[in-house]
């Protein structure tokens, strides 16, 4: 039986989510699964219409298609007043006829942010993210604490999901514990959805 795709989705302005991005992706195909990264076009006085059809670097802009065909989904944003990017809530405003058809139900999903200080609203990003996939009927994980770097670190890092301090200036890298908590959230991604999908072949 085929595994599939992992979906890195996110939408990043300064880079910083991007990065975590690619470390879920690393963590994604490390744990053995394909991870396929998108973003999202900006939204604004310059609408979607007005930007190229395909961004000048990075990641692709995403299509409904690579939603529906997913086996799985990681969703990032940075953090804007506590809350996920209008970028990325504008195209999963966009996706009630994945929600009409149920073609998300029973697949699991994870959420990351970035944020430029260390009380800017990082866990409630994280959890209002997790709202539409709930909706969308999405199984979603966190991260446990036997993950010993969510207890050391002095960054970003959450059990609702991965995190990064990226400074005020938006310049600050991910240290080790950021990192390894972006990888570990994929791991974990990658692997209950292998996990479901053996379970779904062995009922069937």
């Amino acid at each position: 039986m085929k595994a599939g795709y992992i979906l890195v989705l996110y939408y990043s302005r300064h880079g910083a989510t991007a990065e975590m991005a690619r470390a879920i992706a690393d963590g994604i195909e490390q744990a053995g699964m394909e991870a396929r990264l998108r973003t999202v076009p900006d939204v604004g006085p310059q609408t979607r219409e007005l930007q190229p059809s395909v961004p000048p670097e990075g990641a692709i802009y995403c299509t409904e298609d690579d939603l529906r065909q997913c086996a799985g989904l990681a969703l990032g944003s940075p953090t804007r007043f506590g809350n996920m990017a209008a970028p990325l809530k504008y195209f999963i405003d966009g996706t009630s006829s994945l929600w009409l058809s149920g073609s998300l139900i029973g697949k699991p999903a994870a959420v990351f942010t970035s944020t430029a200080s260390l009380h800017g609203g990082q866990e409630s990003t994280l959890l209002s993210m997790q709202l539409p996939l709930l909706h969308h009927g999405m199984l979603l994980l966190g991260l446990p604490y036997s993950e010993a770097a969510l207890t050391r670190t002095r960054g970003g890092g959450t059990p609702y999901g991965a995190s990064h301090h990226a400074g005020s200036d938006g310049k600050r890298k991910l240290d080790d514990d950021e990192h390894h908590l972006c990888r570990a959230l994929g791991q974990r991604l990658a692997a209950t959805t292998r996990q479901l999908q053996a379970g779904a072949l062995h009922a069937s």
